[in-house]
């Protein structure tokens, strides 16, 4: 068992997982922690030396011809009497032992030096050694500079990790604050043809009814009808999204029998679907549960299956399926059609808020254009995974993966679910 040397930036597919050392610069021309073992061992007058961390697979080889990766085999484990103590030298009673320890991993030496590097909690982020082929020892002082040395890199750690964390929540933020954006430009543009229709034709109505016959008044009407029903769908997911945002949502996971969700879904389209002539399929065991908010993820079904008929052609005997099984520890769930399908970039910006979104259905019905995006946030909020699979002309499928139950014990049946919602 030894350490295998590499070069940076060679075979370091592993890399993304040094969190530390990247945040330190391990792979830029600013390297912090080649600067460290640098003046480190210049303190020391050490010509070599090693410095890792816990949780990450590569140890760092620093010496005056230069700063190398070695790749760590997994059975290697840092010894307990390392963890603890804050600094091991000749005079430590653990010394010979750590000595041996490194040499059967290929690090030969005469004398050596080893810093715990430790947090201001007492936790150890990982170990430094420095070692030669020298004889001489090393000189006390020398030590506690050093120590003091790596407890300043430890605390460049941490206000590194405090800076990278503050900086993930800036971007979330700006994340949202471009949705937010990008829905008010929906609300903007969704909202104002439909007004304007409505409008006109209530106006055409009220001013010139006695000259319209009853076939022209009907259209009318049904225009206005049709209107006034797809302007409130949109008024509603923007009011479903704006609670989803503002954290009103209350997310309220339980393990329930998936099949309670398919049953509510296909009863509620089932008259879509044999106006349009479609077969709609639940075939979705009954014994399937998921550990999930109930509402939402019915909601999410409901939106899946009504796109689903939207977009399959009407008298072609079209079908619409919903199905689910187990695979690993999750659930997964899939709304297939044999619609329109759609093309790559229609995917690509499936979930995303944008203007232009809301395309007619097969019968032209309309949309609002945000459920995808509602489905979306709904599926995050249950630890969940959403996915689209389509081909033009022949059909489109949506997966959906969701957590298996947690305790069995906890499952709900069909009339526990009715007396809770009564």
């Amino acid at each position: 068992m030894e350490l295998k040397l590499l070069e940076v930036g060679q075979n370091t597919e592993l890399l993304s997982s040094c969190r530390i050392s990247l945040i330190l610069g391990v792979y830029t021309s600013d390297n912090l922690l080649d600067t460290f073992c640098n003046v480190a061992r210049k303190v020391l007058d050490v010509k070599t030396s090693i410095i890792g961390f816990h949780t990450e697979p590569y140890i760092w080889y620093s010496c005056p011809r230069g700063f190398r990766g070695l790749h760590a085999p997994q059975d290697v484990s840092i010894p307990a009497y390392l963890l603890q103590a804050d600094v091991i030298d000749c005079l430590h009673p653990a010394y010979a032992e750590l000595s041996d320890y490194l040499k059967s991993l290929g690090v030969m030496h005469q004398r050596l030096v080893a810093f715990n590097l430790k947090s201001g909690q007492g936790d150890s982020l990982g170990q430094v050694v420095f070692f030669d082929d020298q004889t001489d020892l090393f000189d006390q002082e020398d030590i506690a500079t050093v120590k003091q040395f790596a407890e300043s890199l430890v605390n460049r750690i941490k206000l590194n990790q405090e800076h990278n964390n503050l900086k993930e929540l800036y971007e979330q933020q700006c994340a949202q604050n471009f949705s937010k954006t990008k829905f008010f430009q929906i609300i903007a543009h969704d909202l104002r043809a439909p007004f304007h229709g409505l409008l006109g034709f209530s106006e055409v109505l009220a001013q010139e009814r006695d000259t319209l016959d009853e076939s022209s008044i009907q259209s009318i009407a049904d225009y206005l009808y049709d209107n006034a029903q797809a302007t409130y769908n949109l008024l509603e997911s923007l009011l479903t999204w704006a609670m989803a945002e503002g954290g009103r949502f209350v997310y309220h996971p339980i393990n329930y029998e998936l099949k309670q969700s398919s049953k509510i879904v296909c009863s509620v389209l089932k008259s879509l679907a044999l106006k349009k002539k479609i077969e709609l399929i639940d075939n979705i065991p009954e014994d399937i549960k998921v550990h999930a908010d109930i509402n939402m993820i019915t909601s999410v079904l409901q939106n899946l299956v009504s796109n689903a008929l939207k977009f399959t052609p009407v008298d072609q005997g079209g079908k619409v399926i919903l199905a689910a099984e187990m695979e690993g520890e999750q659930v997964k769930i899939t709304i297939q059609d044999t619609g329109l399908g759609m093309t790559e970039e229609q995917m690509q910006n499936l979930f995303k808020p944008t203007l232009g979104v809301s395309v007619r259905g097969t019968a032209e019905e309309k949309g609002a254009g945000l459920g995808l995006v509602l489905c979306k946030r709904f599926i995050d909020l249950n630890h969940g995974q959403i996915s689209v699979n389509s081909k033009e002309g022949r059909g489109t499928i949506f997966t959906v993966y969701l957590p298996m139950v947690t305790n069995d014990h906890q499952a709900l049946v069909l009339e526990d679910l009715q007396a809770e919602q009564s």
